[in-house]
């Protein structure tokens, strides 16, 4: 497999998302990463973020954003892990959109540096790269930090999985896909992750290709 080390920010600068902006304009708060992120059925997006300096602050922002719907925010000793479920603007449910697209696999977590950029890594065969990286919007500039060749261990065996495989894997493993005598179908699968089952065909061979590749240690 391959990687590559990206630096991507806003080109207004500051964040991808008005909370995150709000966040940034706040001296006292320093943004580390986001080890989640998701767009919900109903729309709005949850988040798993990681921040340090004055928590007080941190959470009198998120309560006073019209963005933000609900929060928790656990940790001490001036670091804290925080969950929010907030609303999606267009910019941010296209680029989470784009990591269901790729055959890339995005590892988490996303480190956010003090000018608003966040340094992410994709991971995935030759062949994955060979059709291009992720189409990003026009107003998300990118820089390329680092390539090479990337050889995961068994502790990664299904880090090699892109956001939609993992979703389908997941479904084929609760309906029974993998059960002996089989209890469900593509069709079924198709169904829960709302694609085609030809398309569920296709991932599941993927899926089993990729993990029996790491499985096997070829490094594929």
């Amino acid at each position: 497999m391959r990687y590559v080390t990206l630096r991507v920010f806003p080109d207004d600068g500051a964040a991808f998302h008005p909370v995150g902006k709000a966040l940034a304009a706040e001296p006292s708060i320093t943004r580390e990463a986001i080890h989640r992120i998701e767009e919900l059925a109903d729309g709005s997006g949850v988040m798993l973020g990681e921040a340090r300096g004055d928590r007080e602050r941190y959470e009198e922002i998120l309560t006073e954003s019209e963005y933000v719907e609900d929060f928790a925010v656990t940790g001490a000793d001036g670091r804290w892990y925080s969950y929010m479920q907030f609303q999606m603007t267009d910019l941010s449910r296209e680029m989470v959109g784009q990591r269901r697209e790729t055959e890339l696999m995005m590892e988490m977590p996303i480190r956010i540096q003090e000018d608003g950029s966040g340094i992410v890594t994709l991971v995935g065969d030759d062949g994955a790269f060979g059709d291009a990286l992720p189409d990003l919007p026009d107003s998300i500039s990118v820089e390329v930090l680092e390539i090479g060749e990337r050889h995961a261990g068994m502790d990664d065996l299904f880090a090699c999985l892109t956001a939609r495989q993992q979703e389908i894997l997941d479904a084929a493993v609760r309906l029974g896909y993998y059960q002996n005598p089989r209890e469900a179908t593509h069709a079924d699968v198709a169904a829960e992750v709302e694609v085609s089952p030809s398309t569920v065909g296709e991932h599941l061979r993927k899926i089993e290709s990729r993990v029996f590749s790491q499985f096997l240690g070829d490094g594929r």
